[in-house]
């Protein structure tokens, strides 16, 4: 099958799909005589993989590592067991995080209950106080825990 038809029977980009090939997810596929892309059930069944784990929030190398260990199917999966373990753990944090962010929020939008001018909203002063506080705890960071720190 050609490109197109395995975006849209997987629902990626076409783009995406050239960039997992690029950074080596995805294996290179042949090509045809007039040296279009021939994808194979295997690339199709690969894409569904890393789309799977991608809805997982999983990131590229949790990717890679995964499928370097599904090509040893007769290895002890207690490698595959705590990379899972590892990604639970991120999960977690990133929930508190987003609970805490939730809040960050409700309480700003407290501060502009009554309405009034742009001048007065204590959405935006709130913001601005907000925003120099984070800067100070992260300054490598645009909310914090959405990269790990240092990673913008």
């Amino acid at each position: 099958m050609k490109i197109g038809e395995l975006a849209k029977t997987t629902a990626i980009p076409v783009e995406t799909i050239r960039y997992y090939e690029k950074i080596g997810l995805l294996p290179e596929p042949d090509r045809d005589n007039s040296g279009y892309r021939s994808y194979r059930t295997a690339h199709l069944d690969r894409l569904l993989f890393i789309k799977r784990c991608r809805n997982l929030d999983m990131a590229q190398e949790e990717i890679r590592e995964l499928i370097r260990l599904a090509e040893q199917p007769e290895a002890d999966c207690s490698k595959v067991d705590a990379l899972l373990a590892q990604h639970l753990v991120h999960v977690r944090e990133r929930l508190k995080e987003l609970a805490s962010l939730e809040q960050t929020l409700v309480n700003l939008q407290k501060a502009c209950a009554d309405g009034g001018t742009v001048r007065e909203c204590g959405i935006l002063g709130g913001l601005s106080s907000e925003l120099e506080s984070l800067e100070a705890e992260n300054p490598d960071n645009h909310v914090p825990g959405t990269h790990g720190p240092g990673h913008s």
